[in-house]
């Protein structure tokens, strides 16, 4: 018989368990947490003997979580942002947040947002670890089972329990390479051309495309790639077309020319989003200003412009 039972479980345990979930090995845990492998697996035996499950188990050279493991982390993260918000329930000071917080995010969101964010995050709250997932197209299970604390997307899921807001708008551009060919002058030349493009997993095609596939406009698409960070490869050096972000040629695109899109667009909008139990949160709310506060440090001067420069500012809001 056990000679553990549930009243030995602690937050060192829960954290230990979501840390090796999330890096697939006990060194990559121990190297986060700041431990020894030693002592991550003397944990992991203890957690063993606690849930009556093995957690984690080798596969070829590395090791895998069980089913029971996978359907346990959610929990553990749920409980970790419990205790954490008793702990702080005498107020909220980001230079004692001790955490990790993870916020889904594609190319775009990603390159030029969280970058600053985490220069932020080291002046301001130097024991907050920030864990970066794609957002691909985001899903209510995502947030409410908390694989995520924070979303940022063109594409809210709809549930009653999910917040959004908007944090900026961008238009689309085509991107083409100048070496090889020139910008397309109208939109007979647009639509003779061939065309690269996204499709996220499993099959789910840009709202831009949708919109125009909507609208009667017809394309050929001769690459489709999951992500914008496809793109330049299959643009540089052919006479493909990509019509993409405009803020892209700031991180992603910037090696390749682009011109208006000689058709009617619609506008790209970009929201933050989490779910509703994180919405009175003093350090969720925290980080969420922050966040924030980047956007107008880091967009382009000139809306209308080549988005080829950055807006001068300090990089954190504190």
């Amino acid at each position: 018989m056990s000679q553990f039972d549930w009243s030995d479980l602690d937050a060192h345990l829960l954290r230990l368990l979501v840390t090796v979930v999330e890096t697939g090995s006990v060194t990559g845990a121990a190297q986060r947490l700041g431990v020894t492998q030693s002592a991550v697996s003397h944990l992991l035996d203890k957690l063993r003997a606690i849930v009556g499950d093995p957690l984690f188990v080798k596969s070829g050279r590395g090791i895998v979580a069980t089913a029971r493991a996978e359907a346990l982390a959610p929990q553990a993260r749920e409980l970790l942002a419990t205790l954490e918000r008793f702990a702080r329930s005498d107020g909220f000071e980001p230079s004692r947040w001790h955490a990790t917080f993870t916020i889904a995010a594609n190319d775009l969101q990603r390159d030029m947002l969280l970058p600053p964010l985490m220069t932020c995050l080291r002046q301001a709250a130097p024991g907050l670890d920030l864990r970066v997932i794609p957002s691909g197209i985001p899903s209510l299970d995502m947030l409410r089972h908390d694989r995520c604390q924070l979303a940022i997307s063109p594409r809210p899921p709809d549930g009653a329990d999910i917040v959004q807001k908007r944090l900026f708008e961008d238009q689309y551009r085509v991107y083409y390479d100048p070496e090889v060919r020139d910008a397309p002058a109208d939109a007979a030349a647009y639509l003779a051309a061939e065309h690269a493009t996204v499709v996220y997993e499993p099959r789910r095609a840009l709202d831009l495309d949708q919109w125009l596939a909507a609208q009667g406009v017809q394309r050929r698409f001769r690459v489709m790639v999951p992500g914008f960070a496809g793109l330049p490869s299959f643009v540089q050096g052919s006479d493909l077309l990509a019509t993409a972000p405009r803020l892209l040629k700031l991180h992603l695109l910037r090696g390749l020319a682009s011109a208006p899109v000689p058709l009617p667009c619609p506008a790209l909008p970009m929201y933050l989003i989490w779910h509703r139990r994180y919405q009175a949160d003093p350090a969720h709310q925290w980080l969420r200003a922050e966040l924030e506060a980047i956007v107008p440090r880091v967009m382009p001067p000139d809306p209308d412009g080549p988005a080829d420069t950055l807006a001068g500012s300090p990089p954190c809001g504190v």
